[in-house]
């Protein structure tokens, strides 16, 4: 089955998987999937990621993380440009999630790169979700 929202899809079977407590949860490869990973490893939201490549199919394998309590080191991700429904800032209008609490992930012309990177870099872009 077509999925016409890959980026939504990934972030369901993540939250999914949270609800579910599993330690981990495999997601169709794509370059967009597996940068919003590396994001999501370096901010410290999930414990690693690997890529499996078995019989020509490559699958991103997202080790998620908890607690010590055994609660979710996510609490919320929200896909925010759409198909239907691109949202894009200037470097002056960069989204803060709770504060700076969360971040927010934005496809710049640099890379894929979360709102502190981009403001660095003063650059701005199409704002992909956020993670807090």
């Amino acid at each position: 089955m077509a999925v016409t929202d890959p980026i939504a899809d990934f972030m369901t079977r993540i939250r999914n998987a949270l609800m579910s407590k599993h330690t981990s949860v495999d997601v169709p490869m794509s370059i967009i999937k597996l940068e919003i990973t590396k994001i999501m490893k370096s901010e410290g939201f999930i414990r690693g990621y690997k890529v499996l490549d078995e019989d020509g199919k490559r699958d991103i394998r997202v080790y998620l993380k908890y607690n010590p309590q055994n609660k979710t080191i996510i609490n919320g991700l929200k896909r925010v440009s759409k198909p239907g429904r691109r949202v894009y800032v200037s470097k002056d209008k960069i989204p803060r999630v709770l504060s700076g609490m969360g971040i927010s992930i934005l496809s710049t012309s640099k890379g894929v790169l979360t709102d502190n990177a981009c403001r660095q870099a003063n650059v701005g872009g199409e704002v992909i979700c956020y993670i807090w």
